[in-house]
């Protein structure tokens, strides 16, 4: 629950940042895709260590950090009070809420014991439920619930006790097998569903992946395909993300797209979003992912929680999240 004495005054509200990294950084970009049709204000997220020179008094700010200690997360929200910016912090605890204690700035807490990556619901329904809260999306509490709906059917046609083609999931690990995958997705709701594929074969399968979106990979990657086919075709499976809320002219898109590449790869997989509104559909092709990486991990015989390499590199950096 958010505390409505806590919530920041609306009136001056010209625009929304939402600061954060990897798994607590995409809870931005989901926010962002899935009420895209009905924000009145502009959203940016940021990934990055300083804070532009638009956020100021007039900008709401949402700093996610699961651990509340991610070193670029901090950064950024101290930079945003600097400016004035009125902060919402969400985090487990951690500096971050310490910053925004001091701050007088509202700090939503996290439930604990998920790994970052796994906590993406844990993340979005505190900004959704501000934005609801403020007037700003006014759509937010009824989209959370339907969410929450088709995630539940999808976790149960997921689960491992569901074999064969019936579990989607484990049938895409299966045909994607040792092939690098090329996730494609269309507009804002395919963009950010492509790139969480990526990052979560990265993390969990502990694979390279890849991704791109529509209409934008047509101005540009849709050259690399012009020659190295007799490599590429052993390699590259490409996975092509669908959901209801395409514009027709994407529709056209992936149709033509798929013509000129598909002898390019080895082969092509599609995956369709269920559920009722721009929300769900986005969190379930999420969460198809979520799954597949899992399966692909376990496929390899890949403990798909380590994060080794995350870990190294942040005690190189001296840093703890």
């Amino acid at each position: 629950m958010v505390p409505a004495g806590a919530l920041p005054s609306v009136d001056a509200i010209q625009n929304i940042v939402v600061l954060g990294m990897g798994g607590s950084g995409i809870s931005g970009d989901v926010v962002s895709a899935a009420f895209n049709d009905e924000l009145p204000v502009p959203i940016s997220v940021l990934k990055q260590i300083r804070t532009p020179a638009y956020v100021g008094p007039n900008t709401l700010a949402f700093a996610v950090s699961y651990s509340g200690d991610t070193e670029e997360t901090i950064s950024m929200a101290r930079s945003a009070v600097e400016r004035g910016a009125q902060l919402v912090a969400v985090s487990c605890g951690g500096e971050l809420e310490t910053v925004a204690r001091d701050a007088g700035a509202l700090h939503v807490p996290c439930p604990p014991g998920f790994l970052p990556r796994a906590a993406v619901g844990a993340l979005v329904a505190p900004l959704c439920t501000v934005l609801y809260r403020l007037g700003l999306a006014p759509g937010a509490n009824a989209l959370m619930l339907r969410a929450q709906q088709q995630l539940a059917a999808r976790r149960d046609a997921c689960q491992p006790g569901i074999d064969g083609q019936a579990n989607v999931a484990r049938e895409l690990a299966r045909r994607i097998g040792r092939t690098i995958p090329l996730i494609y997705g269309g507009g804002a709701i395919g963009a950010v569903a492509a790139y969480r594929w990526k990052c979560d074969i990265n993390e969990n399968a502990k694979a390279p992946a890849f991704w791109h979106t529509y209409p934008e990979l047509d101005h540009n990657e849709i050259c690399a395909w012009g020659q190295h086919g007799d490599v590429t075709r052993q390699l590259m499976t490409l996975v092509e993300l669908r959901h209801g809320s395409e514009h027709p002219r994407l529709r056209l898109r992936f149709d033509a797209t798929r013509e000129i590449i598909e002898e390019c790869v080895h082969q092509v997989l599609s995956v369709e979003a269920e559920g009722e509104g721009r929300l769900a559909q986005l969190l379930d092709l999420m969460y198809v992912g979520d799954w597949t990486s899992c399966y692909l991990a376990l496929e390899n015989d890949v403990d798909p929680g380590p994060i080794d390499a995350i870990m190294a590199l942040k005690a190189r950096m001296g840093v703890s999240a």
